[in-house]
């Protein structure tokens, strides 16, 4: 079989489907355009990488379960005026805090928009390469209790090693029950400056008391979420609420 006919048939075998898309129509421009062999690979293998790249954050994106619509664009800064707009952008836009497993807890009543920002932060994370998992805190922890029955507890906190950010929201609605608290605790323990939680509570620390079983354990979570952590604080009314009257 003549190369030129062989072509396709190995690139397909090396999974190279963009280049094995683009070969042709850029090889004749190339020809057209005098371009030596170097520029014209080059040229391939940027757009290879690109595509790539671009299947990584749409797969990454439909795993994170993030709500829709939910970016820094859309969320309303003026409603909550004491939140340094600056400050939550850099940790959308700056990874460095994930690379050294930090944390951030975002504190406020229903309404204010916690999820919202938690999952604004989370798309920019996204879109710089970090893999990013969202998902309220009861749910986790119905999955855990249930695997811990299973016996296979360690297994599944390994697993969720591979979200280099998970998001625990609403942290305050699970049950106070021992069996819940402690496989929650577990996870915390187990992410403890090997992966970066972002929590979304109503309740502030010194509440906390009705999550966890006992005060021991209370202490000993809030210690391994607070050491290296960022705070924030959105002190306003519920846009919920606002809003509802603003309709009316």
């Amino acid at each position: 079989m003549h190369d030129f006919a062989k072509l396709p048939l190995l690139l397909k075998e090396l999974r190279l489907a963009t280049i094995r898309n683009l070969w042709e129509p850029f090889a004749r421009q190339a020809l057209e355009e005098n371009w030596p062999p170097d520029r014209y690979l080059a040229i391939l293998c940027e757009h290879e990488i690109d595509a790539r790249l671009q299947k990584k954050l749409k797969r990454n994106l439909k795993q994170a379960q993030l709500p829709a619509g939910k970016a820094l664009s859309t969320f309303d800064f003026s409603h909550a005026p004491t939140l340094n707009k600056a400050k939550i952008q850099d940790l959308a836009d700056n990874t460095a805090w994930v690379n050294n497993k930090e944390n951030l807890l975002i504190f406020g009543p229903s309404g204010v928009g916690k999820t919202h920002l938690a999952a604004a932060i989370a798309y920019g994370l996204i879109e710089r390469g970090i893999r990013v998992l969202l998902t309220s805190t009861t749910a986790l922890v119905q999955k855990l209790q249930a695997a811990r029955q299973q016996l296979c507890l360690p297994q599944t906190l390994a697993k969720m090693d591979s979200y280099q950010v998970l998001i625990l929201d609403d942290i305050g609605y699970v049950r106070k029950d021992e069996a819940e608290t402690h496989v929650l605790f577990e996870l915390i323990a187990h992410r403890y400056e090997s992966g970066s939680l972002i929590v979304t509570a109503n309740q502030p620390f010194s509440e906390w008391d009705s999550i966890f079983a006992d005060t021991t354990m209370t202490v000993a979570a809030i210690d391994r979420l607070v050491h290296h952590a960022t705070i924030i604080e959105i002190v306003s009314e519920s846009y919920r609420r606002t809003h509802c009257r603003h309709n009316k």
